[in-house]
């Protein structure tokens, strides 16, 4: 299918397209030592809005997560809507995969951008990369809300919560990372409360198919990162935080407990 028509590559073009109708324009900024970031910033930015920075989940890049949202913010904000490092247009050769060199990053783009104070709202993974901004750049943030990030997740929750457990955390990237239309539609059906009836394998193959969504080397050694991490106390915030989850939630990156 994806050798002589892409659903995905379409529906990405429309994104795109989105995008740009709604105000924002793509943005591309070498932060020096072989980082390059990607981001949508307003064409024109108003200094009479606040900024909100809106960080992606793991998965696919952000146009994918936020294309529904941007028409709701973009009358009240300045909105900016990075790519993390690995997905969409943003990598790194420096060796660093937890979330605070993603926040250093991200930060790093927004200085570029001579963005001095902002909003933060993080979904999934990205809940854990604005935690981070929160805690290491204070001065610089305001309100900070995340979206299923799971991120106050403790030990005692996982037996009121249904939690999707796996033993490694190559069991835990082949789910999040799915190489064949069985896992991803393992994923879906662990994902969605109310899944698909039915994917056709043709467009499943077409979604792995697509390197820029699925770089399985770089994102197994985030999820690796992200879980060493994991393994000590995040870091001290004082910053007010929101936080927003789903009751039927079974893959926020803490739910799925690599146990």
């Amino acid at each position: 299918m994806s050798r002589c028509f892409s659903f995905i590559a379409t529906q990405d073009s429309w994104y795109r397209y989105s995008f740009k109708r709604s105000g924002l324009k793509s943005s591309t900024t070498d932060l020096g030592d072989g980082t390059i970031m990607h981001c949508w910033i307003p064409k024109t930015r108003n200094p009479s809005k606040p900024t909100l920075l809106i960080i992606h989940g793991f998965g696919a890049n952000a146009m994918w997560q936020f294309n529904g949202l941007i028409p709701h913010f973009i009358s009240k904000f300045n909105v900016y809507v990075p790519d993390l490092l690995f997905f969409g247009e943003s990598y790194t050769t420096r060796t660093e995969r937890t979330e605070a060199f993603q926040a250093q990053c991200v930060m790093g783009l927004m200085e570029a951008h001579k963005v001095t104070k902002m909003d933060v709202f993080g979904l999934s993974y990205g809940g854990f990369v604005a935690y981070s901004i929160a805690a290491q750049f204070k001065e610089r943030v305001g309100r900070v809300a995340l979206g299923c990030a799971g991120l106050c997740f403790e030990d005692d929750d996982s037996e009121n919560v249904e939690v999707f457990k796996v033993t490694t955390v190559e069991k835990a990237a082949s789910i999040l990372l799915p190489q064949t239309p069985e896992k991803a539609r393992e994923l879906v059906r662990l994902s969605f409360y109310k899944p698909p009836p039915s994917l056709p394998s043709c467009f499943l193959w077409d979604f792995i198919e697509k390197r820029e969504f699925y770089r399985l080397a770089f994102y197994s050694s985030i999820l690796h990162g992200f879980l060493l991490q994991e393994q000590n106390a995040h870091p001290g915030n004082r910053t007010p935080v929101s936080t927003v989850g789903g009751y039927y939630d079974t893959t926020t990156l803490d739910a799925l407990l690599v146990s």
